[in-house]
């Protein structure tokens, strides 16, 4: 159920308008799961005196959203939730991805890169299963999606790549008994476009 504070009274016609303002975000979404980012670059001179300079993450401003009920504003916030379950963990996914590249670059023969990938996928099983297995179907195929827009490949192609076209065939055709796919790619201008936006507030600490 919605928060009463969601509830815009401005006359009888727009009684179910929904407001996506910042304090809506944080009463729908709790408190944000990173800090704004504020990055020490060292002393500078200004005019003539050496002051500390820090840098400022990004700071997104966007018009507010205005859902014409509240359930397409629930809608919104269901994933703006889902985000903050499963964006970490596609984060952490991404830096398992080019430390794996890194260390599979450095290795001399195919033989030695294919026992590292092996060892690989074990050590990947024991660490994500674990915490895929509490997603939800919804947040499970968000996870696909934000993977790829993490890793600039789809799940599908990163299994490809590294483990070979069977594996990939073989872990796409499982995902698809449930409905998922491992090919799904994210589209930020048009399917995604809200999902994008919750990501941008979410990653800078806005929401």
């Amino acid at each position: 159920m919605l928060s009463a504070v969601l509830l815009i009274a401005i006359s009888p016609c727009q009684a179910q308008e929904v407001v996506a303002s910042r304090e809506n975000d944080r009463a729908m979404t709790g408190e944000p799961i990173f800090s704004h980012g504020m990055y020490y670059t060292g002393m500078v001179n200004y005019e003539g005196e050496m002051i500390p300079s820090f840098l400022f993450a990004d700071y997104y401003v966007f018009a507010d959203l205005v859902f014409k009920n509240k359930a397409q504003a629930k809608k919104y916030y269901k994933i703006a939730n889902n985000i903050k379950k499963v964006y970490p963990i596609a984060c952490e996914i991404r830096k398992t991805v080019d430390k794996t590249i890194a260390h599979m670059d450095s290795l001399p023969t195919k033989k030695e890169k294919d026992a590292y990938l092996k060892q690989q996928e074990k050590e990947l099983k024991a660490i994500y299963y674990p915490k895929l297995k509490k997603l939800t179907f919804a947040q499970g195929k968000l996870l696909i999606k934000l993977i790829d827009r993490q890793c600039d490949m789809t799940g599908y192609e990163l299994i490809k790549k590294y483990m070979g076209g069977f594996k990939a065939g073989f872990y796409n055709a499982f995902a698809s008994l449930f409905g998922a796919s491992l090919k799904k790619e994210y589209d930020p201008e048009v399917d995604d476009r809200l999902t994008e936006r919750a990501i941008l507030l979410i990653e800078s600490g806005q929401m």
